[in-house]
């Protein structure tokens, strides 16, 4: 068998990752590195991040023989730079919510919405770059001579000198018409940009050359191919080994999402869920804002430092009677898309300690999850399997809670991070490598059952939190 060593390099919205993947033995080397940022992480330095996740790549790569080198990155991200490709803004990620205003007055116009919708398969949002771009315009933000990017293309650009963007990672930009794969004429009007600002839409089987610099920064040979980045998301349908339908993907992460592969674009009648680009298929999906970053924004505030989440989780004493914790500190993805609808506790009594608390924040995120997995179960039916990954894993109790909850088998792939080897996949297929399924096997899979009593335990708060979420759903709606 041919001996290949794949690189695969990842900026996602918190940290830059790394994997060094040996085709022929299955060994791998993995290295992940925190950003350091400003108390505003919904704005990124792209030099930063860019020399962080060069920096991964340096400490697992430099002096090795590497034959490919795979991008990938964070869905939704969007700055503007010069004529020279310099940034001049900061990188709005995901979770910058500054278009919520301009979102809930164009929601307004049904038409509207459901024209944009049915044409990118996003919906009308802040988490995009298509509103994004349209708040910077409105506050002053001159776009004459300026390109859009966002941080993955920006990568890409640094590694090799073109100006691309992967289909995956425009699909996911409000710019590109799901139907098409290409960028939509009407749409870039609307916003007030031209194709001529925007990076060229390349599939994954399109490679280009390390530039030399690059090459100097990590320690590698010049000239190496590369695969332009990705989205994560994408990549995680690959990695996980779900690209055919009716193979649920499930990732609880600094976010949450749930994706479904499809042959064909399924958009509903009624703007719920989204539908992205994979490498290979398109993806039908729900995403909610607050997954693991709300676990740890109620770490940070309410214990001391150094405190372990296992020490956390082990102050909860089984208590039924719990607040109910809405995850909407970052505004609201799916299933309602309400950007400017806020998180917190309710039902909270004097008896509740910081553990009740902490276990609500945990249940919280995932009734907003449960929420999105009823939805995309009635689009597209009941998954004959479900492939659970991400930072949710890094706890047992977190891991049995989502179990419970859904009450179905979850498939737990001992791969920590699925995106990154949905990455090493791509360079295999595309340096005509293949695996052999003990090495499959060897990197995966174990499956966890439900408890049908702590399920209906958790279905009884579940409806609870129903119930509250409609209540405050009518108050932002009266807001608007």
């Amino acid at each position: 068998m041919k001996n290949v060593n794949i690189l695969v390099l990842e900026s996602s919205t918190t940290s830059a990752k790394g994997m060094l993947f040996d085709t022929e033995t299955g060994n791998y080397v993995m290295e992940s590195l925190p950003f350091t940022q400003d108390e505003d992480s919904t704005l990124q330095d792209a030099d930063t991040v860019y020399q962080q996740t060069m920096a991964v790549g340096r400490k697992i790569a430099t002096g090795r023989k590497v034959d490919i080198i795979v991008l990938s990155g964070a869905w939704h991200s969007v700055m503007l730079t010069d004529e020279n490709k310099k940034p001049v803004t900061p990188v709005y990620v995901w979770s910058n919510t500054q278009a919520s205003p301009l979102c809930r007055e164009l929601r307004k116009d049904e038409e509207f919405t459901s024209w944009y919708y049915r044409r990118t398969g996003c919906m009308v949002s802040a988490i995009y770059p298509s509103f994004k771009l349209m708040m910077m315009r409105e506050n002053g933000e001159d776009f004459s001579g300026r390109y859009i990017m966002g941080q993955g293309t920006y990568n890409t650009y640094r590694l090799t000198g073109e100006y691309v963007v992967l289909d995956s990672m425009a699909s996911g930009s409000g710019l590109m018409n799901t139907h098409t794969v290409d960028y939509d004429d009407e749409i870039l009007d609307f916003i007030g940009i031209k194709r001529s600002q925007l990076g060229r839409i390349v599939s994954y089987k399109g490679t280009f050359p390390l530039t030399r610099e690059a090459a100097i920064t990590l320690g590698l040979q010049e000239g190496i191919p590369v695969i332009p980045s990705g989205a994560d998301g994408g990549f995680n349908q690959v990695g996980a080994r779900a690209i055919e339908n009716g193979v649920m993907t499930f990732s609880v992460g600094t976010s949450g999402a749930i994706r479904l592969s499809s042959d064909k674009p399924v958009i509903p009648l009624k703007p719920s869920t989204w539908c992205y680009r994979s490498p290979y298929k398109w993806i039908s999906g729900a995403a909610t804002s607050g997954a693991t970053n709300c676990v740890d924004w109620f770490k940070k505030k309410m214990f001391e430092p150094g405190t372990t989440y296992d020490q956390i989780e082990k102050g909860y004493t089984g208590k039924e009677e719990l607040p109910v914790f809405l995850p909407f500190l970052f505004g609201e993805r799916s299933p309602g898309w309400e950007d400017g609808r806020f998180g917190g506790f309710m039902d909270l009594k004097p008896e509740h300690t910081r553990y009740d608390m902490y276990q609500a924040v945990l249940e919280g995120i995932l009734f907003n999850l449960y929420q999105c997995y009823e939805v995309i179960s009635d689009i597209n039916g009941i998954p004959e399997k479900v492939m659970l990954s991400g930072g949710i894993l890094h706890s047992e109790h977190w891991t049995k809670l989502c179990v419970d909850l859904f009450n179905i088998p979850m498939t737990v792939s001992k791969i920590e991070h699925s995106s990154l080897m949905g990455g090493v996949y791509l360079g295999a297929e595309l340096l005509g490598v293949s695996f052999s399924e003990e090495k499959y096997d060897a990197l995966s899979d174990r499956v966890i059952y439900p408890d049908r009593e702590a399920h209906r335990k958790l279905k009884r708060r579940y409806e609870r939190y129903l119930d509250l979420y409609k209540a405050t759903s009518m108050e932002v709606s009266g807001n608007d």
